[in-house]
């Protein structure tokens, strides 16, 4: 692997004293950052960055996402969430292929490395696709196959058998880049046996859990009367939380809840935009911030969210806060910038990631700050949060490896993506639309 010196960049590092400096020098040697600050004189880089006028920051992880739904963008809108999802989007999935995943991971992992993006925590299926999409594109991932448990003949591509052999192929696969575990789908979904199925099988393999939890009042109520519990204090009751556990969404929790989930160190994750543009209402952070709850951001899925791009969840996950709660002073500084950042990194196991430093993993992303919605400087976190873009981003580097370059794709043939994703987005929904590329001359 190339070393790669980054010259003359101011750098947002996130370490614990939100250190931020100015015209400096970033040295990766391998798949590790050497030095920040000076140039080390005896460094010899095969490839120089010029970082004038530009930002570096760490690579932005996104926490929870269903990247092939790309194929389902723009197509079930203005819906409220159970319709969405029962009328659209799991039929739409009824005819899903592999080919359809991999396709649709592949355009995604376009958009994400566009944007900053150099990992990212997918649940869905046929997840092997999604596997050679990450080994093939350089960025780094937690991967889960999403299993129901109500019955083989309602499982996508593979049961938990199924799921386990998957994590058998793939481990220690893409140079470790690769992370893999358990996704029941969730506790409204899937029977308390299997439940508790998945928990001992964890525990066993030593394998983390990826789920939704706690998405709606319905879910609430449907709990308390199946089993005299919220979902939170349910799946504990299982042995979920035994096992370190990604649980997506918990938009109603109770006191209870928040306490449970800080004292067995479950990670959080969310996603702003799927709440506002599904109606679904949006949790008070600062709750979970209070009790040192490990919160970090995600797209979710680009059939709900409409986009994979995390400048664009940085900004509404501080803004929905400061709106919501009335109070202007709700989410500071580089709050938000951690949580998309150092925080899904430890949500997904990457405990080298999250911090510009010397010794830690060279996942990060150079933002060009010569553009007018920039301008003045007062304040670099603040731009980053409120005016920064995804398009803004000239360089993405994961685990030392240049992945974009000043409009570049690297590592994927962009094109081809293109084509082939809506080739296949269309026959799955039964869309007779025709691609405009097709009408072109």
């Amino acid at each position: 692997m190339p070393n790669l010196l980054i010259t003359n960049c101011d750098i947002i590092t996130l370490d614990s004293q939100g250190t931020i400096l100015r015209n400096a020098n970033i040295a990766i040697e391998g798949n590790t950052i050497l030095a920040v600050g000076d140039r080390p004189p005896d460094f010899h880089p095969d490839e120089i960055i010029d970082g004038y006028n530009h930002v570096a920051l760490p690579g932005f992880f996104n926490a929870h996402c269903h990247s092939p739904m790309t194929f389902e963008r723009g197509w079930a809108e203005d819906l409220p969430f159970p319709r969405w999802l029962n009328e659209k989007i799991w039929v739409a999935e009824s005819a899903l292929t592999p080919d359809d995943v991999y396709w649709g991971a592949a355009l995604a992992a376009c958009e994400m490395i566009r944007t900053g993006t150099v990992a990212f925590n997918d649940h869905y299926f046929y997840m092997d696709r999604v596997a050679e999409v990450v080994e093939q594109g350089g960025m780094k991932a937690m991967l889960t196959w999403c299993v129901f448990g109500i019955g083989d003949e309602k499982e996508v591509g593979a049961n938990l058998d199924g799921t386990l052999a998957f994590i058998e192929r793939w481990q220690g696969k893409a140079d470790g880049r690769i992370r893999l575990s358990l996704g029941p789908h969730s506790p409204y979904v899937c029977p308390p046996e299997f439940l508790a199925r998945v928990a001992k099988i964890a525990a066993e393999r030593k394998l983390p859990i990826h789920l939704h939890v706690a998405e709606s009042k319905e879910q609430i109520d449907n709990s308390i009367s199946a089993y005299g519990k919220t979902p939170v204090a349910h799946l504990e009751s299982l042995g979920v939380f035994d096992a370190p556990c990604v649980a997506a969404h918990c938009l109603l929790v109770t006191d209870d809840d928040l306490d449970l989930l800080a004292r067995r160190g479950v990670s959080v994750a969310h996603t702003p935009i799927t709440y506002m543009k599904l109606a679904m209402g949006v949790n008070d952070l600062s709750r979970f911030l209070r009790r040192g709850i490990n919160v970090a951001i995600g797209a979710d899925g680009p059939g709900s969210n409409a986009d994979m791009d995390m400048p664009a969840q940085i900004r509404q996950t501080a803004i929905l806060q400061k709106h919501e709660w009335r109070n202007p002073e709700a989410f500071p500084g580089d709050t938000a910038l951690r949580m998309a950042t150092q925080n899904g990194a430890k949500a997904m196991g990457f405990a080298r990631s999250g911090v510009i430093a010397p010794g830690f993993a060279a996942d990060l992303t150079l933002f060009d700050f010569d553009k007018p919605h920039l301008y003045p400087r007062h304040n670099l976190v603040a731009h980053l949060v409120h005016s920064a873009k995804g398009s803004d981003v000239s360089h993405v580097i994961a685990d030392g490896r240049l992945l974009y370059r000043n409009g570049e794709l690297l590592t994927l043939d962009e094109e081809k993506i293109l084509r082939e994703a809506e080739r296949h987005a269309f026959r799955m929904v039964g869309t007779e639309m025709r691609s405009m590329r097709e009408y072109k001359g």
